[in-house]
């Protein structure tokens, strides 16, 4: 044995990553921490069919920080947008955050009918899987990110 935990719950795991990184504001980004663990865990086909479904395991591992960073920023961004603070977009405040979501994806026409489009089960809210699913189809880029200069974009 090499003494390397093979498999990494996302408990504790969500709690490692903020007591490792040292920053208590990351703990408050917990729903985009669970979609680069559920992102993550899928994207290989498990060795262990006993803890495949509910770990992260070695070889998903830099996936999952990857899809991490990715996500982090997607939160970063729909909480700009949720300006009340309850963790879902009304129409009102997608309005509002027309001019900058227009630097991050590029010229929105119809705010309404993009909202409609976003607003997968038509809730009359936007969720934030749901923003997830739109800001990956539009490459939502926030302009004050850490993305490296010449860092080439997938």
């Amino acid at each position: 044995s090499s003494g390397i935990n093979a498999e990494w719950p996302l408990r504790p795991g969500d709690k490692a990553i903020r007591d490792v990184l040292a920053i208590d504001d990351i703990f408050d980004s917990k729903p985009a921490i669970m979609r680069a663990f559920q992102i993550a865990k899928n994207c290989t086909k498990s060795k262990r069919e006993d803890v495949g479904a509910d770990y992260i395991e070695f070889l998903e591992f830099k996936f999952f920080l990857l899809s991490l960073r990715q996500y982090f920023e997607y939160w970063v961004a729909f909480k700009r947008i949720d300006s009340d603070d309850d963790r879902r977009i009304s129409l009102e405040e997608f309005t509002a955050a027309k001019d900058v979501m227009e630097i991050w994806v590029g010229a929105i026409e119809d705010l309404a009918g993009e909202f409609e489009k976003i607003d997968g089960n038509d809730g009359g809210l936007i969720l934030f899987d749901e923003f997830c699913k739109w800001a990956i189809a539009k490459h939502l880029d926030l302009e004050d990110d850490d993305d490296a200069p010449d860092a080439e974009r997938h």
